[in-house]
């Protein structure tokens, strides 16, 4: 985050919802769906990684929370807009001492959850997958690349070492289907501080890397009507073992198409007591970026919607003055509720101001 999508969107409350449905008592939940648990058997987040590619697009299965997180800004001829969302979690069990190494079969301890959504002025939907590893119902290859859940895929048919030169989504759910060709001439983008993304002030981190450059053309299906759409999308990579802290109660995550090329990520993390941890990245329409820190955004609730029963912030306010920026951000269709076993709130928003543009808004723990 998506943090991201979704981005750390509850995968593991996901897991523990899992382990403890024969339980009557399971444990109480630390922070934020669970994502301030302990850690120390899985790998850690620590400053310095080099990033290598493709290898860091595959799974990294020493650290506990993984996922691969598509949108898109889309638009048919007629010039109606649209939002599609498409994410694949990995979360890793425990492993137990002395359990034998195995990625195959029930030895395998990853759990997979996939989301998908589309979101138009005036519908929404979502969907949800389950799966667990090793048995060939989900996962991330890299040769060719490949990660998936039952039939949803994002999958390459680029040759060489950048597989996200070229790729292919698909998703489908009761009321729709959507099937995009993705293509970026442009490297990846590290996140936070080369690639190391810090989420609090006592140091909870992931690494973040994200091709922000995409442009998707294909075709979109809502309740029953087809669509031939196009625009710029989005890929988030993250992976960590304890991104949060205890006193952490969710996010509100922004990633922003701007019309002159530029692209900027920010997000603020919500906290029980005392002011949201608040950081960005400003991309370059050449793909240099720079860090974006607590004093260089105004980032605040400007309006609200009733969506379930919940008070959203659906309009927002946000200012960069060392960049000149000062725009409002509008949700698309307020109502972009993803009503999941874990809901939260996902969809476009329409960017208006000194810069004009489009992007993408998630926001958890309302």
């Amino acid at each position: 985050m998506k943090p991201r999508a979704t981005a750390f969107l509850a995968i593991g409350l996901t897991a523990g919802l899992l382990l403890s449905a024969c339980d009557d008592k399971p444990e109480e939940e630390k922070g934020f769906a669970g994502l301030a648990d302990d850690a120390a058997s899985y790998a850690q987040v620590i400053p310095g990684k080099r990033f290598a590619f493709p290898q860091d697009h595959g799974p990294h299965n020493d650290f506990r929370i993984e996922w691969w997180y598509i949108t898109a800004n889309l638009k048919d001829a007629d010039g109606q807009s649209f939002g599609v969302q498409w994410t694949l979690f990995r979360n890793a069990l425990p492993r137990p001492e002395n359990a034998v190494n195995s990625e195959q079969g029930w030895s395998n301890r990853n759990l997979w959850m996939g989301h998908a959504a589309v979101t138009s002025q005036d519908q929404h939907y979502a969907a949800e997958r389950y799966a667990r590893g090793g048995v060939g119902q989900a996962g991330v290859t890299l040769t060719p690349f490949s990660a998936w859940i039952d039939d949803w895929s994002l999958s390459s048919s680029a040759s060489g070492d950048e597989p996200l030169a070229d790729m292919h989504l698909q998703a489908r759910g009761p009321q729709f289907n959507y099937r995009l060709h993705l293509t970026s001439a442009r490297p990846p983008v590290l996140q936070g501080k080369q690639g190391l993304s810090q989420k609090s002030e006592q140091g909870q981190a992931s690494y973040y890397y994200s091709q922000p450059f995409f442009q998707a053309d294909g075709s979109l299906e809502i309740d029953g009507k087809a669509y031939q759409v196009s625009g710029p999308a989005w890929l988030d990579r993250e992976w960590s073992s304890q991104p949060l802290t205890s006193e952490q109660t969710g996010w509100d995550w922004f990633s922003l198409h701007l019309n002159d090329g530029t692209e900027v990520m920010l997000y603020r993390m919500r906290q029980k007591d005392g002011e949201p941890y608040l950081t960005g990245t400003w991309i370059n329409a050449d793909g240099s970026t720079e860090l974006l820190q607590a004093s260089d955004i105004a980032l605040e609730p400007d309006d609200t919607s009733d969506v379930e029963g919940r008070d959203m912030p659906t309009r927002w306010s946000v200012k960069i003055p060392g960049k000149g920026m000062e725009v409002s951000v509008q949700a698309l269709n307020p109502q972009a509720w993803m009503n999941l076993q874990i809901p939260y709130w996902e969809g476009p928003v329409q960017v208006t101001g000194s810069q004009k543009g489009v992007g993408y808004l998630e926001m958890t723990g309302y």
